[in-house]
């Protein structure tokens, strides 16, 4: 019993070792290697080793260091995806997040909310949440494109509050290859959203953002 375990723990490490540094994974990204036990005594010993860090319960990185600031924070796609699973599930920023990566706002904010078709799992990473949200096939059916992302963020930043500005900052953020994905995906989006989006696609704001 020993000696397998002790097996299951190098493939273990070799597994974790032909990672990129910045690696987020959980004890079922090593199902296949060994027993749930066996998988959690190997990660607990590399984990008192420091070879790994354990972010929360059940979630662990293969850190990325720096020679100045130390061991850095992983990229909060990365936690994501981690959570996810290893069933495939997709994910969409979305919230405060959805705006900060488009470049409507600057502001990282502390809590990060993905749309799942998976389970809600919330996870709170020293000052940062990272949140999975269950939501309605009609919101991740743009999950994974850049249609959804323009469509979640301005979802954030509400009706009131997008303006020609705002539409001029989205327009000169956006290729022609994302107004195409965004009038084929104009019938997920809320009616003033599909406004925008109109907009958007026909060029007619221009006169807008040199004012």
């Amino acid at each position: 019993m020993t000696r397998h375990s002790d097996s299951t723990s190098n493939r273990i490490l070799k597994r974790i070792q032909s990672r990129k540094r910045g690696w987020v994974f959980t004890p079922d990204s090593f199902a296949d290697l060994g027993t749930r036990r066996a998988v959690d005594l190997a990660l607990m010993r590399y984990r008192d080793g420091g070879i790994i860090r354990q972010l929360a319960r059940g979630l662990y990185d293969y850190p990325m260091t720096d020679p100045q600031l130390g061991q850095l924070q992983p990229a909060a796609d990365d936690i994501a995806s981690a959570l996810a699973g290893r069933d495939a599930t997709r994910l969409q920023p979305s919230g405060a997040y959805a705006a900060n990566l488009l470049g409507l706002s600057t502001q990282v904010p502390m809590k990060v909310i993905y749309l799942t078709d998976g389970r809600t799992r919330t996870v709170q990473i020293g000052e940062r949440q990272i949140i999975l949200k269950n939501t309605t096939p009609r919101n991740m059916a743009t999950a994974g494109k850049s249609s959804g992302l323009v469509i979640q963020a301005l979802r954030h930043l509400g009706r009131k509050s997008v303006d020609d500005r705002i539409i001029s900052q989205v327009d000169r953020r956006i290729d022609e290859k994302t107004r195409k994905q965004l009038m084929e995906d104009i019938r997920y989006a809320p009616i003033w959203i599909a406004d925008v989006i109109r907009k958007l696609a026909g060029h007619d704001l221009r006169a807008n953002s040199t004012r």
